[in-house]
């Protein structure tokens, strides 16, 4: 399938302890997480003796049939589902990544880029480290395995202390849980809690990238993992230490924007809200002379609600997706214009024609989809076609986990707006202001946000943007 002119998720986390069921709970929650990355997921258990693995290339649903998750059974489990944005889309790379190690047996799975893996990695492997996989979690397996401290907790922190980046990560052992956030809070990482059912003592505590895991799998959401926190559950409870001191706070906002689900809450906020806060700003800041309001499916469909609410416009779903189109296709030999987009969505003519349409989207990557779209939309008969973009124009890649292109394929990065607009084939476009996002967001409330994609400031000094490429993209 042709490269999607989005930014691609980047990877999303689930951890039970103490369910009788705790495979299968996991496998619920990577489910629920399945947007975040659908390249390939993995599920390690504890029998309370030792760690069961199982990881695979494709979606959540294909790999963990009833028959694996019997061969994995266990009451505490982590799990994984996994776009790259280092190391290559390859079942090496697949997490959770499990080691035996001087420390006993771990598994750690990770959502999250590591700025300074290459140097760090360097380093290991000078002094004779071996690596099995090009992703970067493994380095942080290494620092945890080498550190000197003489308790697992102990190093898990001193082996944090020595990264810099972004990760939000859960890890196993045969008899405990790990849940940790780096000081910055770039990636979401929240705790919930299933209570006791009949018959048993003790609650199910729940860790995931979202809180729409929880939901499907009963838990109540209790609150974040805070920024440089490091949660043990294990026997003897719950317990909290902060492995480094408080940096200012850099919240990926495109959580907001783009990546979770509406349903979910992100950052101790909800994401529904957000969204809809987005398009209401975007109608106040750029308003338009239309007919009606027609989201992008999906990704624009709730910034579009605010947008048409705030307006008074109509909103109508003007397209249509399809949600079943796989990874592979076969092409008609008489090639089809925009076959790609049009694989995806459709335009329904009877609304389009005649109107003055205003369409809502939540980025402009390279362009190339937003410029099919809007010739599709005029295809369909509409007389005007406004696009409105519920954020600012993307004009730098992201080194905290998100799978970007380089600045040279940003179309943001190298036209101005009017430039753009005349390439996508617009009558008018119209970006949100970076103020406007940040107000929508809640910014400065319960957390501050990392706004480096739409500004070039990034929040680390350890971005080497030579080392640390994001994820090699397809060129359109």
């Amino acid at each position: 399938m042709p490269t999607s002119d989005k930014f691609r998720d980047e990877c999303g986390v689930v951890a039970i302890y103490d369910h009788p069921e705790a495979e299968t709970l996991a496998y619920l929650g990577l489910h629920a997480l399945q947007h975040r990355g659908q390249e390939s997921a993995g599920i390690v258990t504890s029998d309370g003796m030792s760690l069961h693995i199982h990881k695979s290339m494709g979606l959540v649903a294909d790999i963990f049939t009833e028959k694996k998750l019997s061969r994995i059974r266990g009451t505490l489990a982590i799990g994984h589902t996994r776009y790259s944005t280092t190391g290559d889309s390859a079942l090496l790379n697949a997490q959770p990544i499990m080691v035996q190690s001087n420390k006993g047996m771990i598994a750690l799975a990770h959502n999250g880029n590591l700025t300074n893996a290459g140097e760090v990695r360097a380093r290991m492997e000078a002094q004779g480290s071996i690596f099995q996989t090009s992703s970067d979690t493994e380095v942080i397996v290494h620092l945890i395995a080498q550190s000197r401290e003489h308790t697992l907790p102990e190093a898990i922190a001193d082996a944090l202390r020595r990264v810099e980046g972004a990760f939000s990560l859960v890890m196993i052992s045969p008899d405990r849980i790990f849940a940790v956030r780096d000081p910055r809070g770039f990636r979401p990482l929240a705790m919930g809690r299933i209570p006791a059912q009949e018959g048993r003592h003790q609650d199910t505590i729940v860790f995931a990238s979202e809180t729409c895991a929880f939901d499907l799998v009963g838990a109540n959401y209790e609150r974040e993992v805070k920024p440089g926190e490091l949660v043990i559950v294990g026997p003897e409870g719950i317990s909290s230490r902060f492995y480094a001191p408080a940096l200012p706070q850099s919240s990926c906002i495109f959580e907001h924007v783009y990546f979770s689900r509406p349903d979910s809450q992100v950052f101790g906020r909800a994401v529904q809200e957000s969204r809809e806060n987005l398009g209401r700003q975007l109608a106040i800041e750029s308003p338009a002379a239309a007919d009606l309001v027609v989201p992008v499916p999906d990704s624009g469909v709730t910034a579009a609600m605010g947008y048409a609410a705030e307006s008074g416009i109509p909103l109508r779903f003007g397209l249509i997706r399809n949600h079943y189109v796989g990874r592979t296709f076969i092409e008609p030999q008489q090639t089809v214009r925009d076959f790609g987009v049009k694989l995806k969505l459709n335009p329904v003519r009877s609304l389009l024609e005649g109107k003055r349409v205003v369409l809502i989207d939540d980025s402009i990557v390279r362009g190339t989809t937003s410029r099919k779209i809007v010739r599709m939309v005029r295809g369909a008969g509409a007389k005007e076609v406004h696009m409105r973009i519920s954020c600012p124009p993307t004009i730098s890649p992201c080194f905290y986990g998100v799978d970007t292109p380089r600045k040279k394929e940003l179309i943001a990065a190298n036209n101005s707006v009017e430039e753009i607009r005349r390439y996508i084939g617009a009558d008018s476009l119209a970006y949100l202001s970076l103020d406007g996002l940040k107000t929508a967001c809640g910014d400065g409330d319960k957390t501050s946000y990392c706004t480096a994609c739409y500004t070039g400031k990034y929040p680390t000094n350890l971005v080497d943007v030579e080392e640390i490429q994001p994820a090699a993209v397809e060129k359109p």
